[in-house]
C-alpha cells in the first residue's frame, strides 16, 4: 500500500517510549511502504558544564547514538522496512525535530529522557504536536 506518508521521522532518545514509538513508526511505514528516518539529536545544552571537563563529550555521545541508530535501523530493516536513514544532530531536538525537510510524518513518544520535562506531555511531543508542519503520531 502506498500512500500520504512516503517519508516518516521518529524520534529516539532511545527512552522507553521512544522505542514504543520506533515499533509503531515501522508499522506505519511497512503499510505505507515509507521510509523510515531514523533522528537522535544530542542535546548539547543539557551538558553545559560537563563539556568544560571532557571537550570531546557531544562527539563520544554522537558516535554512540549512531551505532545505536546502526543497530534500530537493521532492526527496522529485518521486520520488512526497505528504505531505513539514520540522522544524528546536535542541538535542540524541539527546533530540529520540527525541521526536517520532506518529511509526511513525525512520531514520538509522549515523553522522553529529560527528567524536568516529564511532569507535562514531554515538551518535545507538544512542540512537535503545535508547530511540526506535518502529521504527528504521539506514542504513549
Amino acid at each position: 500500500m502506498s500512500g500520504q506518508y512516503q517519508k516518516n521521522a521518529i524520534a529516539i532518545d532511545f527512552s522507553e517510549l521512544s522505542l514504543k514509538a520506533f515499533e509503531r513508526a515501522i508499522n506505519v511505514a511497512n503499510n505505507y511502504g515509507a521510509t523510515l528516518l531514523l533522528v537522535h539529536v544530542v542535546d548539547t545544552k543539557s551538558f553545559g558544564s560537563i563539556a568544560a571537563y571532557d571537550l570531546d563529550f557531544a562527539e563520544k555521545l554522537m558516535k554512540e547514538s549512531n551505532t545505536k541508530l546502526e543497530e534500530l535501523k537493521s532492526k527496522a530493516e529485518q521486520a520488512g522496512v526497505s528504505k531505513v536513514e539514520v540522522v544524528v544532530k546536535e542541538g535542540s531536538s524541539k527546533k530540529i525535530l520540527i525541521e526536517l525537510p520532506d518529511v509526511d510524518l513525525i512520531v514520538c513518544g509522549a515523553m522522553g529522557t529529560n527528567q524536568i520535562e516529564k511532569m507535562f506531555i514531554g515538551s518535545v511531543a507538544e512542540r512537535i504536536a503545535r508547530l511540526a508542519p506535518c502529521e504527528v503520531l504521539i506514542v504513549r
